[in-house]
């Protein structure tokens, strides 16, 4: 059974890997916060368990067995976030610390029961894929808010999730998976958002904006 720092230094190069391609290490320090030379000596252990291809200099790669455990653990983490959520109740920015501890304590079978109790969703509460038994994902990616222009619509379709005040504000809005929004008036990236969101006017920063992510609508 991987560790714990295992499980979470995985799941962090899976996260910051685009298409496969090399993370550096120093985007997995930040990351985890945690020191250079400590992400050092754990590239060499994954390495050494065959679960990374190590360049230096240039950086890491998840091999096959690297990325199973990745889709597993990001596969627990959000049938978790869905359950705390669904059945328990939680505010959704309060369900991403949650999910990082119980993903590391609960078993394949517990996975599998709530699985079955959820009705196996295809998404957690910020709209972020959950991987199939199997591994599998829908992997395809949606636009920011930002690139919308004045007069566009569109579905939102995910949220950024780490950060609980930004999705507070995300609630409060209205800015939700499924929601309709349309921008008003479009923004630099020092300024505001005009939006209509449920027949209401609001105004969101440019940063925030840059974390939600959207389909357009054939109309859009």
């Amino acid at each position: 059974m991987s560790s714990e720092s295992i499980e979470d230094y995985i799941k962090a190069i899976f996260k910051l890997s685009v298409d496969g391609g090399l993370v550096q290490t120093s985007a997995i320090a930040d990351r985890l916060d945690v020191r250079p030379a400590s992400v050092s000596n754990m590239m060499r252990r994954l390495a050494t368990l065959g679960l990374l291809h190590h360049e230096p200099y240039r950086g890491v790669q998840l091999t096959d067995e690297g990325e199973k455990l990745a889709r597993r653990m990001i596969r627990r983490h959000r049938l978790i976030e869905r359950f705390l959520v669904e059945i328990l109740e939680y505010p959704w920015d309060e369900v991403h610390e949650e999910a990082e501890r119980l993903e590391h304590a609960v078993s394949p079978r517990f996975v599998r029961r709530l699985d079955k109790l959820l009705e196996s969703p295809a998404t957690d509460p910020h709209g972020a894929p959950i991987p199939s038994s199997d591994g599998t994902m829908d992997e395809s990616t949606h636009p920011s808010l930002v690139e919308l222009g004045a007069g566009e619509t569109a579905w939102v379709r995910r949220v950024r999730d780490n950060d609980g005040g930004l999705l507070r504000e995300f609630g409060r809005l209205g800015l939700r998976p499924d929601a309709m929004v349309e921008v008003v008036e479009s923004a630099s990236d020092d300024g505001l958002l005009v939006l209509r969101v449920g027949g209401e006017i609001h105004r969101l920063e440019y940063a925030a904006a840059r974390g939600v992510f959207v389909e357009r609508t054939a109309a859009g």
